[in-house]
């Protein structure tokens, strides 16, 4: 070999393929997590409303008035729930909170809003759960509990059909 002329490698046969097949992984991991990205994006874009019901502009109303009512012992029924949590933590009680809920209704005078929370509570021996369901009639800007733990947050006057003895619909 003359002086001066760098010696030539010979590259092995599985080193060409090692490096034709590494491009074609990295092909086929940046294809799957393309596909990811497009599917969860078309996801976000056309999700039903029933997986957002805050989506509806009058579904999130219905769940601000409740929030917002006042309550029995709290300026809010959203922190007369938060103050009952409170409470039962300070007590050394186990409490898990939901997420608050509104679902949109039929019933025989229109529609209509139920707004839940659900708390489990534990007990002397198990776990229990108290749902708190309210009707919000947007109409009428009226807020009808229709469970007890709902009721018990009501204003003295406003119970709903259990204290008043009517039924869910009528007087």
């Amino acid at each position: 070999m003359p002086e001066g002329t760098p010696p030539t490698q010979a590259v092995p046969a599985g080193a060409a393929r090692q490096t034709q097949s590494f491009s074609w992984a990295k092909l086929i991991h940046f294809g799957g997590a393309g596909l990811l990205i497009a599917a969860g994006l078309a996801y976000w874009l056309w999700k039903p409303p029933s997986l957002n019901p805050m989506a509806d502009p009058q579904a999130a109303e219905a769940m601000a008035l409740v929030q917002t009512h006042r309550a029995r012992q709290a300026p809010t029924l959203r922190q007369a729930v938060t103050d009952r949590v409170r409470a039962m933590e300070q007590r050394g009680q186990g409490v898990r909170v939901g997420e608050w809920r509104v679902e949109k209704q039929q019933g025989p005078r229109g529609e209509f809003y139920l707004v839940t929370i659900n708390i489990r509570e534990e007990g002397a021996k198990q776990w229990f759960e108290r749902e708190y369901v309210w009707q919000v009639d947007l109409a009428n800007r009226s807020i009808v509990p229709l469970s007890m733990p709902a009721e018990d947050l009501m204003p003295l006057g406003e119970g709903g059909p259990m204290s008043r003895g009517g039924t869910l619909f009528g007087p």
